[in-house]
Parts: structure tokens; sequence; C-alpha cells
């Protein structure tokens, strides 16, 4: 369990490593531009270290430490089938992987979910920063059902902990301001979620909008008939966001703490 007992600093580690990677890479091969440093960067940043800050004063235990004492007392389903770690570690990190994608559907079909997640729906521009811009509510949320389904699952902590280091590069890797050779990123797609794939899901169309919610795997939006192969317009020009939320005075930091309890003027996405 040393890795386990590491845990924050793994993490960290992980996602500093993958955030430099790629904005070094939208720097080099920019798909769109909204890499370049700006005002929305920061403040897509500031709400990261003040979700990460709220996580650790209101949950004492996250998901790897509920995950440590559900795994010792032997509960949840893994613990009752006993199965051994080649077989039960990769299956666990497959049902997380499916979880998130079906909260995710949800946070746009059900309309108080998608006031929350809106925020980050709301952003002008798509790149790394992107991945981390989420209202406080939502996270805390995602972090109650993660906790729930730990407890119901009753997971190895390694699985747990692979899991949350690729929940986190994955965010930052699908919402990079890159994109890979067409040919190869096809062939990607059959397996995991592309920056491309995934930037077809923060179009202004709601089509668009409400399809691709992969976090990892691309097989649940095609297993589920929620995949999109191409955008209606080239993916580096088309625009991102949302209709009702594009002024200058929706994106400062206060702004988007209080959007969810905002109605829009018109529709959120546009339908035509």
């Amino acid at each position: 369990m040393d890795l386990i007992a590491h845990e924050p600093t793994l993490r960290l580690s992980a996602f500093l490593g993958v955030f430099l990677l790629v904005v070094l890479a939208q720097r080099l091969w920019p798909a769109r531009g909204d890499g370049r440093w700006s005002k929305r960067q920061a403040v897509n940043l500031g709400l990261v270290v003040g979700n990460t800050l709220m996580l650790r004063l209101l949950f004492p235990l996250l998901a790897v430490g509920l995950a440590v004492i559900v795994h010792e007392d032997s509960g949840g389903l893994f613990g009752w089938l006993d199965w051994p770690l080649w077989i039960s570690i990769p299956l666990a990190i497959i049902l997380l992987d499916a979880a998130i994608y079906w909260q995710h559907r949800l946070m746009h079909e059900l309309p108080l979910l998608w006031r929350l997640h809106r925020v980050h729906h709301a952003d002008t521009g798509f790149d790394v920063t992107t991945g981390v811009r989420f209202h406080p509510l939502e996270i805390a949320l995602s972090m109650l059902i993660k906790l729930a389904l730990i407890w119901l699952l009753g997971p190895h902590p390694l699985a747990v902990l692979i899991f949350e280091v690729l929940l986190a590069a994955g965010a930052l890797f699908t919402h990079a301001d890159f994109a890979l050779p067409k040919n190869l990123d096809r062939r990607l797609r059959w397996f995991i979620v592309t920056p491309s794939m995934h930037r077809i899901h923060h179009s202004t169309w709601q089509p668009e909008t409400d399809s691709n919610y992969g976090f990892h795997l691309s097989i649940w939006d095609r297993l589920f008939g929620s995949y999109t192969v191409d955008p209606r317009s080239d993916e580096r020009s088309m625009p991102v966001g949302l209709e009702s939320f594009r002024d200058d005075r929706d994106q400062g930091l206060f702004a988007l703490l209080v959007n969810p309890f905002r109605k829009p003027v018109k529709q959120d996405r546009c339908s035509s």
C-alpha cells in the first residue's frame, strides 16, 4: 500500500506533468488558438484551486481513502466476489468509467443538474484549462456519487488510484487545443476519447453538445447511441460555448459561481 500512502503526491505529480505537456503541445500545434494565455484561463485555474480546497475541507475522506476502508472490510461487490486482482482491477476501472459516462449524460438531460454543468460548457474557448472548469457544487456532487459507487463496488484501492489519475489526466488531454492527424485520431477513437471527438461536445449546436459524453473509453458513446463522428462546422473554427453566456460579464469568477442560480435570457444551446 505504499502507492496508496503517497496518493496525493502521485495525483498532483501526474496532473502537473500532463498539464505542462498539453500546454506545450497547444503552443506548438494549436488547433484553434484558444490555448493562448488570457483572463479566461486565469479564471478557469482559479476555479480548480478553489474546488481543490473545498474538497479537502468538506470531505475528510476522499475516494482512495474510502476504497482502503471498504477493501479492508471486504465490502462491496468486489469484496463479495473475491476475484483475482488481474480481473478485478481492470473491471473496476471500466465500471467507474461507465458510471462517469452516465453521470455526465444525466448532467445534460436533467435541468437542475444542467444548471451546474453549464458552467463548464459556458467557456467561450476550448483548451486544457476548460478541463478543470467546473462549478464547486458539481464537483461536490460528483465526489458524493463517486464515494457511493466505491462503497457499493468495493474496488481495490489501486484501481481507484489508477482511475483518479486517469480521470485528471484524461480531462486535460480531451480538452487540449490541438488536433491529432485525422487517420490517427480515427484509429484512437475506437478505444479512447480524443480532443477532436470531445471538442464536438463543446459545440454551441445542441445536437452536438448532447453527444460524445465519454471521458476515457469511447465505447460508451457508440454503445448507447450518443456518438457524433464529425461536427457540422470545421472543428478549428466552429463556435464553442453557450449562446446565453457569451458576454465578458458572464465569464468572471463571481459570475461563474452564481451562474447555476441564473435563468438564461434565451436557450442555453442552439437547436437549429
